[in-house]
């Protein structure tokens, strides 16, 4: 059984932001879920109003199952919200949905980091299904770790740059996403910290996420050196 001590030392700063980007999330959104917009709307109807507004009235706001499984489909031109988004009449509901029209939002004006992370996540995903077993083929039969190695490295790269895309997509999504909540007259002032609180905890989430994806590769160099 392989077991690399050298591997907590990149592993466990990663593993740590994570855990507190989520502990954020969840106190955010646990708080801001329970404080009601004084407009009354839903993320569903706050969504509709984003997009109506926009031009994108082809686009569907759809209810899917989960806890903060909201998404936006660029294949499908569709717009998902759990079902405490999709009907929950608070802050963060209002909020999230927001974020989430902000991405049709993006499509919607060809932003060119939105447009290059879409070009790049076919082969992202390919590469994070095989990067693993490539990577333990080379520990397994060692006279082929050279190359195993290496190729894990390329493809483990792929999936750290589509990481680094995804911040200032998740970012300018948020950006966008309060620009029209305020402009729209969706949320007032007074609850504007609210929404910032929730969208700025998602968006540590992708910080974290970029973090152990950089010291992941930086691992798989380093193992590579020693070698």
């Amino acid at each position: 059984m392989f077991f690399d001590p050298v591997y907590l030392l990149f592993a466990l700063p990663g593993l740590l932001l994570g855990i507190w980007a989520q502990m954020k999330l969840r106190h955010a959104y646990g708080k801001y879920s329970q404080i009601r917009v004084d407009s009354g709307m839903t993320g569903a109807e706050a969504a509709r109003e984003i997009l109506d507004r926009a031009g994108l009235t082809n686009v569907p706001v759809e209810e899917i199952p989960g806890q903060l499984t909201d998404h936006y489909d660029p294949i499908k031109h569709a717009l998902f919200l759990s079902s405490g988004n999709f009907r929950g009449q608070s802050v963060a509901s209002v909020g999230v949905a927001a974020h989430e029209s902000g991405h049709a939002l993006q499509q919607q004006a060809g932003y060119a980091m939105f447009s290059f992370r879409m070009a790049i996540a076919p082969v992202t995903q390919f590469a994070s299904m095989a990067y693993m077993g490539i990577f333990f083929v080379g520990i397994i039969f060692r006279g082929l770790f050279p190359t195993c190695i290496d190729i894990a490295i390329a493809l483990f790269a792929i999936i750290t740059l589509f990481q680094l895309v995804t911040l200032p997509v998740e970012y300018d999504a948020s950006r966008r996403a309060k620009e029209q909540l305020f402009r729209l007259g969706l949320v007032h002032e007074h609850e504007r910290d609210g929404v910032k609180k929730v969208l700025d905890a998602a968006a540590l989430t992708y910080v974290a996420g970029l973090v152990s994806s950089v010291l992941q590769l930086l691992y798989l160099l380093n193992l590579r050196g020693r070698r």
